[in-house]
């Protein structure tokens, strides 16, 4: 009946909500299924992701956020509503306080409309936090001490890097391109190399079984799709070392934006970070033989957070535990809507 803190990862693939006391309370994708012509919303969440490419004619499954920031505002607003009220109760007394996490390369009109959006759901107050910085503080590093930590997060569409220290980010990119933009190369390579189209779902399974940082060709999946020449439905083997030629790409943009980011970092700092290593978060991170792979790129050592799908989550939830204590580098902007 009363208020609950909330946390929320925005993602462009999945939302969490962390309720205070409770932990990580809703994992669900960020997918609406609504009537064409209407507007009027039938499912969000997994009941509408498991919708994706099957809808008929007067239903469409959309995702209302791109590239990590609001593409539709409305639906936007009404997903957030949607999942504060299924994570705090619809009769409640009290409006909760809510963190929410986004793009650290956010911009001023991006962050008004979360902002916005979050108080018309029916938020009391609303706090904005950069998505490495919330990883940070989500994975457990000590983002106030006088020495470097370097976070990297590979979101579905957003890589955040960033250098973490004495509570504010010392540098910082953030790239539109992550784990959607692996499975749009899959579609695209599928269709050019085997004439097959395929839809979403088949291409993020794809990634997740034998999706790899190397060309192995020791992992293989049958894929079920429709021929583009005949129009019929047709079954291929695909193997790792087929599915590196499509993410080839994407991996090798996100090395070289890593390897920027050190660049510029200071020397004292980087020699932390050649100490301390940096920590991988997001569900990106999971792509088989990242690890490796940026080790022997950077030249830096390169951990996996635990349970790096939630790093994000967690964050904002510690968050909510100390916010008038927060240096304002952590906070990115707030808005008191009472």
């Amino acid at each position: 009946m009363f208020a609950s803190d909330i946390g929320i990862d925005l993602g462009t693939a999945n939302i969490l909500v962390y309720v205070r006391g409770k932990g990580v309370v809703i994992h669900e994708p960020s997918v609406v299924a609504m009537e064409v012509g209407t507007g009027q919303l039938r499912a969000i969440g997994e009941e509408a992701r498991q919708m994706i490419g099957r809808t008929p004619g007067n239903i469409r499954a959309i995702r209302p956020l791109s590239d990590g920031v609001i593409a539709d505002y409305e639906i936007t607003e009404q997903i957030l509503r949607y999942f504060m009220d299924k994570a705090a109760g619809r009769r409640r007394l009290f409006r909760p306080r809510v963190v929410i996490c986004v793009p650290s390369g956010v911009t001023g009109v991006e962050k008004r409309a979360v902002l916005e959006a979050a108080g018309r759901a029916g938020a009391k107050e609303v706090y904005l936090i950069s998505e490495p910085m919330a990883a940070a503080i989500g994975c457990g590093l000590d983002i106030a001490a006088p020495t470097a930590n370097m976070v990297v997060d590979i979101g579905g569409g957003t890589t955040d890097i960033a250098v973490i220290s004495l509570g504010g980010e010392v540098v910082s990119e953030s790239m539109r391109l992550g784990g959607d933009h692996f499975e749009e190369a899959i579609i695209r390579h599928i269709k050019r190399e085997y004439n097959l189209a395929i839809g979403e779902p088949t291409a993020e399974d794809i990634k997740i079984n034998i999706g790899s940082a190397y060309p192995h060709s020791d992992k293989r999946m049958t894929v079920r799709g429709r021929d583009l020449v005949s129009g019929l439905p047709c079954t291929i083997e695909l193997s790792s070392a087929d599915i590196y030629g499509a993410i080839e790409e994407p991996i090798l943009a996100i090395v070289e934006n890593i390897k920027k980011v050190l660049e510029i970092t200071p020397p004292e700092l980087a020699a932390d970070i050649v100490n301390s290593g940096m920590v991988l978060t997001g569900g990106g991170a999971l792509l088989d033989d990242l690890v490796p792979l940026l080790t022997e790129a950077t030249r830096v050592p390169v951990h996996l957070a635990d349970d790096p799908l939630t790093c994000v989550a967690r964050g904002t939830g510690q968050v909510l535990d100390s916010i008038d204590k927060l240096k304002s580098g952590v906070i990115l902007a707030s808005n008191n809507t009472r």
